[in-house]
C-alpha cells in the first residue's frame, strides 16, 4: 500500500520501477514505449532487451532503467484486443501481476505503470483501467508496496456516467457557498428534500474485483453522553478506539484507507500525532464512518469540513452514499483534479 492515480509523463515519474507495455520480441514500440526508451537511453535499452530476446504473453521481464529516474524498467507484454474473446482480460492482468511480483522479488518500494494495452493495442479504456485497478488493488491489499497508475486523461476512468452525474449535481449544490440569510434558508430546505430523496435512492455499487471489506457498523445517534465521554480525545486516541470499536484488525483498516504499514505504525506510536486532512479522510473511508463520526475524527485532529473544498464535498457525498471503496472515492477525486486520500 498504497495505490494512487497520478496525470503526468510516466518517464519522469521517480518510482523504483517503471513499467514498459512490451511486445513478446521485446523491440521498441510506438507511444508509451518509445518515449520509455528514449528517456532511458535508446541503444542502452534495445542492447538489454536483445539480451533477453524473448518475453511470453502477459509476463513481464527486468532491465535497468538506465537514464530514467527509477532503478528498474519491467517490460510488461501486453495482449492487443480482439474483442475480448481470446483470452485478453486474462492476460492484461497477469502483465500487472507479472510486474508487481518483480517489484517483490527486486525489493522496490514503488512501482509506476502506464494504462497498458489502452493505447496502440486498442484494448477499450475503461475495461482497461477496471482491469488495472482490480489487480493492483488485489496485489497492494496483501504487500508493502507503493504502486501509481499513470494516466494522461480522465477518459479512462472506469466509474459510471450515472454516479459522475450524481457527484456534480450535489457539488452545484453545495460547493458555492454565499453568506445571505436567503440563500442559506434556501440550501437548507434543499438539503431537507434532499436526505428525504436519498432514503429512496438505491446504494451505488463499488467498483468490482476489490477485496470485499466487513459490514460497516450501523449508524446509531450519538447520545450527549458519549460525546462528553470522548470530549479531548486525540486524534490518535479516537481512531483506535473507532477500530476496537468495529472489532476490526489494524492492517484491514489500514489496508481499507490507502494507508501504508510504516505511516499506519507511526500514528499507532504517537498520541500526539498530528495527521494531514487527507489522512483523516481516508481513515473515515476505511472505517465505514458516517458523516456525524467523520467530524468528530476530524475534530479530534483539529479539522473540520469546509463547504468551500470540492474535495470535501465529494468525500461527504461519497460517506452519505455509503461508497467506501476508496480506489472508486479516489477515482472520483481524480476526476475533479482533487487531492487523494490516503498514502
Amino acid at each position: 500500500m498504497p495505490f494512487l492515480m497520478i496525470r503526468n509523463d510516466i518517464t519522469k515519474v521517480a518510482a523504483d520501477a517503471i513499467v514498459n507495455p512490451a511486445n513478446r520480441k521485446l523491440l521498441q514500440g510506438s507511444g508509451t514505449s518509445r518515449a520509455i526508451y528514449q528517456a532511458a537511453g535508446e541503444q542502452e535499452l534495445t542492447a538489454a532487451c536483445e539480451a533477453i530476446g524473448h518475453c511470453d504473453l502477459g509476463k513481464a521481464v527486468c532491465t535497468p532503467a538506465f537514464g530514467l529516474p527509477a532503478k528498474y524498467i519491467f517490460h510488461a507484454v501486453c495482449p492487443a484486443w480482439h474483442g475480448g474473446f481470446f483470452g485478453e482480460a486474462k492476460q492484461l492482468a497477469g502483465a500487472y501481476h507479472s510486474a508487481l511480483e518483480l517489484a517483490a522479488e527486486y525489493h522496490c518500494e514503488s512501482v509506476a505503470f502506464p494504462l497498458l494495452s489502452s493505447g496502440n493495442y486498442g484494448y477499450p479504456k475503461e475495461q482497461a483501467f477496471r482491469i488495472a485497478v482490480d489487480t493492483i488493488t488485489q496485489y497492494v491489499m496483501e504487500h508493502d508496496l507503493t504502486v501509481y497508475l499513470v494516466l494522461y486523461d480522465r477518459h479512462s476512468l472506469a466509474v459510471s456516467r450515472k454516479l459522475f452525474a450524481s457527484v456534480e449535481e450535489y457539488i452545484d449544490d453545495h460547493y458555492v457557498v454565499q453568506n445571505d440569510e436567503s440563500y442559506q434558508f434556501d440550501r437548507w430546505r434543499r438539503e431537507s428534500a434532499e436526505r428525504r430523496c436519498r432514503l429512496e435512492v438505491d446504494a451505488t455499487l463499488p467498483m468490482t474485483g476489490t477485496v470485499p471489506s466487513p459490514a460497516a457498523a450501523p449508524r446509531t445517534a450519538r447520545s450527549l453522553e458519549n460525546l462528553m465521554d470522548n470530549l479531548g480525545e486525540s486524534f490518535t486516541t479516537r481512531l483506535l478506539r473507532l477500530i476496537d470499536e468495529r472489532g476490526l484488525k489494524d492492517s484491514t483498516v489500514y489496508k481499507q484507507s490507502n494507508i501504508s504499514r510504516q505511516h499506519f505504525s507511526k500514528i499507532q506510536c504517537n498520541r500526539d500525532y498530528n495527521p494531514k486532512k487527507k489522512t483523516v479522510l481516508a481513515f473515515a473511508v476505511g472505517l465505514h464512518l458516517s458523516e456525524d463520526e467523520t467530524i468528530d475524527l476530524l475534530k479530534s485532529a483539529g479539522y473540520a469540513f469546509s463547504d468551500g473544498s470540492k474535495r470535501d464535498w465529494i468525500v461527504r457525498y461519497c460517506l452519505e452514499q455509503k461508497i467506501y471503496n476508496i480506489n472508486q472515492v479516489n477515482t472520483l477525486l481524480f476526476e475533479y483534479d482533487q487531492e487523494q486520500l490516503g498514502a
